[in-house]
């Protein structure tokens, strides 16, 4: 259908009228019956040759109805960089510019799979100088560009002698991984390397009982981690220092040496962890990476992730957490219109957090009581669960193939079209994607741990419960709702510690003896 404005005038008075004066106090709007003659049978509609194209169908979310419904009534620096962000993203997401990408079935870009896996290949090579700056996180290049890879189902394994010869000179003789040579050992880069080198299947050139040395130096005696020696204290030291504590199977009683047991009287590394956590949860619901800090999101996923290691997610989430608050928090963090996430409220759209807010919402399922699922975890799973409702996926998986994928020939995943690609958007986009697509649910009855780590779990020397996490492929009819295609579908990955499964479960059997 199509409109057009008549009007009457009735004096000379109303002659002298300006147009906004008659289109505000006589303008009416008559629906025309659309055909290519006017209602008198004369030529077509003037100007019809000019008509916009009509709009691709879009999804319920990206209607100009909704869309409308969200604005700023005082303008700040803040609302006008979010819009400027939004008008970036929005012929993207409308698909009204495709950027020269191939189209999958829905209309929505492909996963661009292959420049994807070589970009990151290209990033374990000769870097340029700027690079010089990621000095001190080598380890994270290793594990960005190695996971990402295994995500799109690469083979990694080819890397594994290249990166212990790389890593070894990173080791120091009393434990943990600097991030450069001659740079002390640090919890973040330790983690990077231990991922990076789980990845690969590369274990083996850890010095195991050095790093249980180092990590009771930076235990402390209210509970928490710091990141080195003598250095900040935070909620990334903790999450970091018990996931190289549970690949690596390592005594969870403390060095003698350790400040923690010597000044606090601690006796393992678990002591005082989760009420440390709860003093990280602010007033929003969100976690701040030490008590009293901002809250983010990416301390969020930290949080989670550590109380699934120490426990059963039923139980260690809600013994420790406000699970209500910070699950309203989390889902606060999904942006209009552009579907990614936030890290902090009114921040920009960043396609990182894909992973680090899209991860969290199978942890939070996973804490929801046994008592009120009374069927297997993988039904309830099939039947909604993963706090279906709480996010929208469809809308990540829109952002992500639409927004912050490279065009053109390099490849590689970007925080937003305005951005360069990079190793850490690349795999944390990968890995959001893979939350988006599959489902996970954590299975005590998964049967897989032996008799042996069973006892060690009941005599308090291994942390065993993030082995208990399963995934399964979303279905056809998932997927079609997400709008993908089987080339866009990733791998699964572990929800606690962004791996594939087959890695950690590699490590697990690795170390199943314990010891040092």
């Amino acid at each position: 259908m199509r409109a057009h404005i008549s009007r009457s005038m009735s004096s000379q008075e109303e002659g002298d009228d300006t147009l906004d004066e008659l289109l505000k106090d006589r303008a009416r709007i008559e629906e025309l019956p659309d055909n290519d003659e006017d209602e008198e049978g004369g030529p077509p509609f003037p100007g019809k040759h000019l008509k916009s194209k009509p709009k691709k169908d879009l999804p319920a979310w990206m209607s100009s109805a909704t869309l409308s419904l969200f604005h700023e009534d005082e303008q700040t620096p803040s609302t006008e960089v979010l819009a400027k962000t939004a008008a970036e993203c929005l012929p993207y997401l409308t698909l009204e510019d495709t950027q020269g990408l191939p189209l999958n079935s829905h209309g929505l870009p492909h996963l661009r799979r292959n420049p994807h896996a070589e970009f990151l290949r290209s990033c374990l090579g000769d870097l340029p100088a700027p690079y010089a700056a990621m000095d001190a996180s080598r380890p994270w290049l290793f594990y960005w560009c190695i996971a990402g890879q295994s995500f799109l189902g690469e083979d990694v394994s080819s890397y594994k002698d290249r990166l212990i010869e790389t890593v070894r000179p990173l080791q120091n003789p009393g434990g943990g991984f600097g991030g450069g040579h001659g740079q002390y050992s640090h919890c973040a880069c330790t983690y990077a390397t231990i991922l990076a080198l789980t990845a690969v299947d590369g274990l083996e050139v850890v010095d195991r009982k050095a790093m249980w040395h180092w990590l009771g130096q930076v235990k402390q005696s209210n509970g928490g981690f710091r990141m080195a020696a003598n250095a900040e204290q935070d909620i990334r030291g903790a999450y970091c220092a018990l996931t190289i504590l549970t690949l690596l199977n390592l005594p969870l009683t403390l060095p003698p040496d350790s400040p923690a047991r010597l000044a606090g009287g601690l006796q393992t590394f678990t002591d005082g962890l989760g009420a440390w956590i709860a003093t990280c949860q602010s007033y929003e619901g969100g976690i701040a990476g030490a008590p009293g800090n901002e809250v983010h999101g990416a301390y969020a996923f930290c949080a989670l992730a550590c109380l699934c290691i120490l426990d059963a997610p039923y139980r260690s989430i809600p013994a420790y957490l406000d699970v209500p608050l910070l699950t309203r928090w989390l889902a606060s963090m999904q942006t209009t219109p552009e579907g990614g996430f936030a890290g902090r409220p009114n921040k920009l759209v960043d396609a990182c957090y894909s992973h680090w807010v899209g991860a969290c919402f199978a942890l939070l399922e996973a804490a929801r009581p046994p008592e009120e699922t009374q069927q297997h975890p993988a039904v309830l799973a099939r039947k909604g669960g993963e706090g279906q409702g709480l996010w929208n996926k469809a809308a990540l998986v829109r952002y992500l193939l639409t927004c912050a994928q490279q065009p053109g020939k390099k490849g590689g995943m970007r925080d937003k079209p305005s951005a360069r690609p990079d190793g850490y958007h690349t795999c944390y986009s990968l890995s959001g994607l893979s939350a988006a697509q599959h489902r996970y649910w954590y299975d005590e009855r998964s049967g897989t741990r032996g008799e042996e780590e069973e006892e060690e779990e009941e005599s308090g020397g291994r942390l065993l419960s993030a082995f208990n996490w399963r995934g399964e492929r979303g279905t056809a009819e998932e997927m079609r709702d997400l709008g993908v295609d089987e080339e866009d579908v990733v791998e699964l990955v572990h929800p606690v510690f962004v791996l594939r499964f087959e890695a950690v479960e590699g490590a697990r059997k690795r170390f199943a003896g314990g010891g040092v």
